[in-house]
């Protein structure tokens, strides 16, 4: 009995899982499959998403990922998602900026109906970015808040640092920062002129003193 509810609990992540796999495939058999896997990070998990049992939440797998990785619904602020979302959809019919290449790059690509594309933006909005007061924190636009501000703006709004706890920012900063590298941003990592230094510390210390306090 106790197998069968692990199974059962398990169930949405191991066909989300199928999904994922069958546009590993693809990508691996055409030739527009390196660009399609560079869009994105492949930081972001499944046994992440928020309400991983939603419908949201498998229509986010199921046409997301058909493109690109998995894309955290944080990446964007709510005001951001409807905009993104519409732009991404006639890409997925084949259509968009690219003429026939876009066509070529989206053969085997299905696309969300109009119902489903109202559930996507709302699931994608009630999990998005909460963002930074700095009438609450403004500290943010002071030169301690810098790193923070520095390192933050680089890929989506400033995050509200009442998100997580002080023990649960360090990993995420941990991703943020293994997303940068990937995406070839200023991440502070190694001193070349001209840069910023984002010291990973101050940004945790900061993000710490605003941090949700744990219950």
């Amino acid at each position: 009995m106790q197998r069968l509810l692990v199974l059962l609990l398990a169930f949405p992540l191991l066909a989300f899982g199928d999904e994922i796999a069958d546009a590993k495939k693809r990508w691996s058999e055409s030739p527009h499959g390196p660009l399609l896997e560079r869009i994105l990070p492949p930081t972001y998990e499944l046994r992440q998403l928020p309400e991983p049992k939603s419908r949201g939440a498998r229509l986010t797998v199921q046409y997301c990922v058909q493109c690109h990785n998995l894309p955290n619904p944080a990446m964007h602020n709510a005001a951001r998602w409807p905009g993104v979302v519409y732009r991404m959809v006639p890409r997925m019919e084949g259509k968009g900026n690219l003429g026939k290449l876009m066509a070529d790059m989206m053969v085997g690509v299905k696309s969300p109906s109009t119902g489903e594309v109202k559930v996507l933006i709302a699931y994608l909005r009630k999990h998005a970015q909460k963002s930074l007061d700095p009438k609450k924190v403004p500290e943010a636009l002071t030169a301690a808040g810098e790193p923070f501000r520095l390192a933050c703006n680089q890929c989506h709004v400033l995050p509200d640092p009442q998100r997580y706890t002080a023990k649960e920012w360090p990993a995420v900063v941990a991703r943020m920062q293994e997303n940068m590298e990937w995406m070839n941003r200023v991440v502070g990592t190694r001193p070349l002129p001209g840069e910023p230094q984002l010291r990973i510390e101050d940004i945790n210390a900061f993000l710490a003193k605003y941090a949700r306090q744990a219950n």
